[in-house]
């Protein structure tokens, strides 16, 4: 079974943070007994912006401590381990993996995926690149299971991805074959406001008409302010308006008029009103017969989603594990990968969201970062935590 070993640090010098890491990683090593012949194939590396500028040599390093040893990774503005988050300081969280060769294979502009027989895959990218829902749905479509999971590199200045060597643009990841237990599921971080409802005219990212009433109106009532027609100024509701969001969804994914989103919803920003026309702008291409709901963060429905989540993957590992007499979790280890928008102070204290995690999951080995965009299914996401774990049976 595979055997998984993680460690994260802090330190002002990036290669005295990676010291310290390879140190927590050679004492889990010893731990492990004499007889043991781990001999990791795979590692994820994570690094806060501050870190960006020595990635280059910082992978050259990780390369020569760990010998044969193929890396990814991507910066964020933070990164996570099991059961803590760094959040804008000079971190980095690491973790190494023995799993089969040919099991796995990296991919980016240079090695491209190709042919290989991926089951799955993992996916780094650059949030500056405008062709990346197309690149997502494409790689999408080259895994047998149509599922792929991953994040956008984040920094407020410069944000790089790793697959084998530090790259700006485009797309890279590992993809894996059908022979690694692989469970992942989205947890959404918002909340609707009011009604699900029909487009029904728009014109590209303008949103015009909703179940053919102005757009506009739609979302003042949602939010509880008044029209403008009935002596409402807009200039008091923009603070609300600036945290309002806009959830889409296709009709054949269900129309469910609920508070909670599930996958199928994928969050966008609105970028703008315009009072004349009774129209609000959204992030997004629009097309008639899309189903929205306005919406907002709500760290509370947050909490329940990413609980919900991690006690459906735990109990799909206990399913489908032979479990050891001594009832160590079938969990080996973990991926956590968060929108920036969740970090830091969101759920009300420091690493409350990776607190969580390992209290439902257990304390199994974890890294992961936070992110300018989350991957999943065949979709960028936004405002969501996309967890994925490797099952120790399959």
């Amino acid at each position: 079974m595979p055997q998984f070993l993680h460690a994260h640090a802090t330190h002002p010098d990036a290669h005295l943070a990676l010291a310290l890491a390879g140190a927590q990683i050679e004492a889990q090593r010893a731990a492990l007994g004499p007889r043991s012949r781990w001999q990791p194939s795979i590692g994820w590396l994570y690094l806060t912006e501050a870190y960006v500028d020595a990635a280059d040599s910082l992978l050259t390093e990780a390369q020569q401590r760990w010998p044969g040893v193929q890396w990814l990774g991507a910066s964020g503005v933070g990164v996570c381990a099991s059961g803590v988050e760094y959040f804008d300081e000079p971190a980095l969280s690491l973790m190494l993996a023995d799993l089969p060769a040919e099991q796995f294979h990296l991919f980016s502009g240079r090695q491209p995926l190709g042919h290989w027989p991926a089951a799955l895959a993992q996916l780094h990218g650059d949030p500056n690149n405008s062709d990346l829902q197309a690149l997502i749905t494409d790689l999408a479509g080259h895994v047998s299971s149509g599922y792929v999971f991953g994040g956008l590199a984040a920094g407020r200045k410069q944000a790089i991805h790793i697959a084998d060597g530090v790259w700006h643009g485009g797309l890279s990841g590992v993809a894996f074959g059908a022979g690694i237990g692989i469970s992942s599921r989205v947890s959404q971080g918002c909340q609707a406001l009011g009604a699900t409802r029909r487009i029904s005219a728009c014109e590209g990212q303008w949103l015009t008409e909703l179940d053919g009433q102005p757009a506009l109106d739609c979302l003042l009532q949602d939010l509880a302010l008044p029209l403008p027609t009935a002596g409402g100024d807009l200039r008091e509701a923009v603070p609300r308006l600036r945290r309002c969001l806009a959830g889409l969804s296709e009709p054949q994914q269900g129309t469910a008029r609920r508070s909670d989103y599930g996958a199928e919803v994928t969050v966008r920003h609105l970028m703008g009103i315009d009072p004349a026309r009774r129209a609000v702008a959204v992030g997004e291409q629009l097309h008639v017969g899309q189903l929205l709901s306005f919406c907002e963060r709500n760290p509370e429905a947050a909490r329940r989603d990413l609980l919900r989540i991690c006690t459906e993957l735990r109990d799909e590992a206990e399913d489908r594990a032979a479990l050891a007499s001594n009832g160590s979790s079938p969990i080996a280890g973990a991926l956590y990968i968060s929108c920036a928008g969740r970090g830091g102070s969101h759920f009300g204290a420091p690493s409350a969201e990776l607190q969580w995690i390992r209290h439902a999951l257990g304390d199994v080995p974890l890294t992961g970062f936070f992110a300018a965009g989350e991957i999943a299914h065949d979709k960028l996401y936004g405002y969501t935590g996309v967890l994925t774990v490797f099952l120790k049976h399959h």
